[in-house]
């Protein structure tokens, strides 16, 4: 084969990969027994709502590249591949699709499990799991019984996020600009019976934990902020007509005295109840109809509007009567979902205050030492308190504290820690997903199904499409049971679990599939856990990257696991994006990699998308630069084969040659690259530099090591053409190959003190090679991570390089 033809390479290659077995490992019968250092990699499995596209290809192609050079490092590296097949995405696609959601999802698995394999990933297929299967999804019920037990679940009336298009409840990162993320109706509220995971109990340890993992800083601060940690105090608000306590969470217990309204959330639980038999019933409940379910952004943002209740209650520091009013711009996920409202010292209750013309009562004095009403400016100090009674004339934070002291003697308040965090409701009414395991009798009450009668297998209904009330409830005959307690009637659990319950956990039972007596065997677990490195959306921040440290934290408590957290390691991918959009299947603007891979080679398509740029940024698709990437593969299939046929094999003895310093170069710039750096294109470039080398110096000694070189490190990228090509070259299965290592002896060492700056202030110094080009010094200053601090996700408008200097980027 004189030709470089990947159509022919490639199938080979992998049916020699199958058939030795390659990239399956076994499980070591002891830690103590394993023969080399474990490593678990890991993507987000994907869903089987269609077919892949080059977001997926470059996701799965970047662990396919740590999979390769840990494996070659020495390590026994875990790779394997599963399909999150329950939930809305794939039940949607079986309604767009015309057929049963099983049927669907399984024909889709299988042309993603036959697109994975055209693309030549290194995985360990004896490991897949899907999470509609009842092997996998008795685990889930089994698990969902071991938090019931530790009171970790449980059924309560919740407003809710209501999708009327999917007849649906949805979690709170599933609404979007007040629209559901999966179909784009608008969301509604409603007040519902729901399934909650006591999420709420771990969000200390959440927080408290992330000191333990290597993960972006980014996606730290958005879990912290989704979690809301704030200290303060509670106070009541007795509404005397109702004989009721309003209990208001306040990090500024300081202001109490001027509290001059009260505002709820709009989905607070008493808001009937005040309103109701006041000339503002009608009023109230049609501003909670049309205003629950806007989004956080909107809320938060727009003018600010709200509607009397009718009702006043007493504030505790004064003994005044002060309005209670509704607005949109009070959440629920924050505190209790009503604030004592202080309009002269804070802008969104001052702007709310001016509209109704509410009272406003200054009470720290400003900062000035003026006594002129403030416009909602919020304290920053110590300034003294002024129209607060006994209190008047302390600093603010020692009146903080003496007012709760007083409020707490009065039993009216007491020091309080909030969370915006609130419990996970994961229950469904949907068709297509995970039977809860549960009983209701009129004796006993809810009761659980005993663990020897798992699993609670999906029945078959005659319409699963949504309409308003459960599937499953259609199916009589599933739906009417004995009571497992007393033996009475009883009536299953009709709805089914949210998927994100289903990729809490299917980490764990990776390590161990196979196991029909146990969801995993927890020495298993403990060799393999946690997984050293994640690859995934930042989109799932707080999903699921949230409850799957939330599950693992539980199992660890109720010792099924030795590990605190799932995944010490994690990197999120940038977007593909296609005219400017997001490609994805939900948006229909997909490019087929398997269509792609026929035409050029699946070597070109995977070597293309990580070229493109850096992967942790989004990048434009664009067809036409597989085709350079594929003329590459071919100038390189061309020089080596010349290599091979004309330069005698063996490590050259001559003194050191530009080419074999080249060599060595590059083996230690891809190395620190892929291994410290975790950049993925710029080892590329650097192989590519040295086949141009090797273009210009065939005669070179060194000639035949350079082509070694040059296919050993292209390995990881291009795999199928790099074993052909180690195969002409005289040598046998590359991929058991150890990684080279560079000659320390014959690296240039030729260095400079790289100043980095960010906005003309000085944020690191790092030692480069003075052989750098300008973009690679560009992206060695962007990986310093003193500078992604600083950066964090901001646009750069300019980087400016001054050689043997500085970098300076402009945000």
């Amino acid at each position: 084969m004189d030709r470089y033809e990947p159509q022919q390479i490639e199938p080979k290659w992998q049916r020699v990969w199958e058939e030795a077995r390659a990239f399956y490992v076994s499980n070591p019968d002891s830690p103590a027994q394993a023969e080399r250092e474990k490593f678990y990699m890991l993507e987000m499995l994907p869903y089987p709502s269609g077919n892949l596209h080059m977001g997926h290809v470059l996701n799965y192609t970047l662990g396919d590249v740590v999979t390769h050079y840990r494996r070659r490092q020495g390590f026994t590296v875990l790779r394997p591949m599963g399909f999150d097949s329950f939930g809305l995405p794939a039940e949607n696609a079986a309604i767009r699709g015309g057929g049963h959601p099983r049927e669907i999802t399984e024909r889709n698995i299988a042309a993603i499990r036959a697109q994975m394999h055209r693309l030549g990933w290194a995985i360990d297929w004896d490991r897949e799991v899907s999470a509609h299967q009842p092997e996998y999804y008795r685990w889930t019920q089994w698990l969902f019984l071991k938090f019931f037990e530790a009171g970790l679940a449980y059924r309560k009336a919740a407003p809710v996020n209501w999708c009327p298009n999917d007849q649906t409840v949805l979690a709170n990162e599933q609404v979007i600009d007040g629209r559901c993320e999966l179909c784009g109706a608008e969301v509604e509220s409603r007040n519902l019976e729901q399934w909650f995971f006591r999420i709420t109990a771990y969000a200390d340890a959440l927080l408290d934990d992330h000191a333990t993992i290597d993960w972006p800083e980014r996606t730290k601060a958005i879990q912290r902020n989704w979690i809301g940690r704030s200290e303060g105090a509670e106070v009541l608000f007795r509404v005397e007509e109702l004989d009721l306590d309003l209990p208001v969470f306040t990090t500024r217990p300081d202001t109490l005295f001027g509290a001059t309204f009260m505002v709820l959330a709009p989905e607070h639980p008493l808001v009937e109840r005040l309103a109701a038999g006041t000339e503002q019933e009608a009023a109230v409940g049609e501003y909670v109809k049309h205003t629950a379910a806007r989004s956080t952004v909107e809320r938060e943002t727009k003018e600010k509007d709200g509607v009397f209740t009718g009702r006043y209650a007493v504030n505790p520091a004064t003994g005044e009567p002060i309005p209670i009013w509704i607005a949109d711009y009070v959440l629920m996920e924050y505190g209790t979902g009503a604030i004592m409202s202080v309009p002269a010292h804070d802008e969104r209750d001052f702007e709310f205050a001016q509209r109704y013309k509410l009272a406003v009562r200054t009470v720290v004095e400003p900062a000035d030492g003026s006594a002129e009403e403030s416009e909602g400016a919020a304290p920053i100090g110590n300034e003294p308190l002024v129209n607060s009674g006994q209190f008047s004339g302390l600093p603010a934070p020692e009146g903080a504290r003496a007012i709760v002291e007083w409020l707490g003697e009065q039993g009216r308040g007491r020091p309080a820690v909030s969370y915006r965090l609130r419990d996970w409701g994961f229950s469904r009414q949907r068709y297509w997903g995970c039977p809860i395991p549960i009983v209701y009798c009129d004796e006993c009450g809810i009761v659980p199904v005993p663990e020897d009668e798992l699993p609670v297998l999906l029945p078959e209904v005659e319409d699963y499409r949504p309409k308003g009330i459960p599937p499953l409830a259609s199916n009589k005959e599933w739906l009417h049971v004995p009571c497992p307690r007393c033996g009475a009637d009883g009536v299953r659990e009709a709805e089914t679990m949210d998927t994100f319950v289903d990729s809490s956990w299917y980490f764990l039972r990776y390590c161990d599939p196979h196991n029909d007596s146990a969801a995993f065997d927890r020495a298993i677990v403990d060799y393999w856990m946690p997984v050293d490195q994640y690859i995934g959306g930042i989109d799932h921040a707080t999903g699921h990257l949230l409850y799957s440290r939330f599950f693992v934290k539980v199992m660890n408590e109720l010792g099924l696991v030795g590990v605190r957290e799932p995944f010490a390691r994690l990197f999120h991918q940038g977007w593909v994006r296609l005219g400017g959009s997001k490609m994805s299947k939900s948006r229909g603007n997909v490019t087929a990699p398997d269509q792609l891979a026929e035409m050029y080679g699946a070597d070109a398509v995977r070597l293309f998308i990580l070229f493109m740029g850096p992967a942790d940024q989004d990048m434009e698709w664009t067809e036409e630069g597989v085709e350079g990437i594929a003329r590459f593969l071919r100038r390189l299939w061309r020089i080596v084969n010349e290599v091979a046929s004309d330069a005698a094999p063996g490590m050259p003895q001559e003194a050191a040659s530009p080419l074999l310093r080249k060599s060595h170069a590059t083996i230690a710039r891809v190395t620190d690259d892929i291994g410290r750096r975790f950049v993925f294109n710029t080892p590329i470039a650097a192989v590519m530099e040295l086949v141009n080398e090797l273009a210009r110096a065939r005669t070179d000694p060194a000639a035949r090591f350079a082509a070694e070189t040059v296919v050993s490190l292209i390995q990881p990228y291009a795999p199928h053409i790099a074993e052909e090509l180690w195969e002409r070259l005289g040598h046998e299965r590359l991929w058991e190959q150890p990684w080279p290592v560079a000659d320390e002896a014959l690296l240039e060492r030729d260095t400079f003190e790289l100043v980095i700056q960010v906005n003309g202030k000085v944020r690191d110094r790092i030692e480069v090679s003075a052989e750098l080009p300008d973009a690679e010094l560009i992206e060695r200053a962007k990986a310093s991570p003193r500078v992604q601090s600083q950066l964090d996700g901001k646009e750069i408008r300019q980087a400016v390089v001054v050689p043997r200097k500085l970098v300076n980027f402009v945000v």
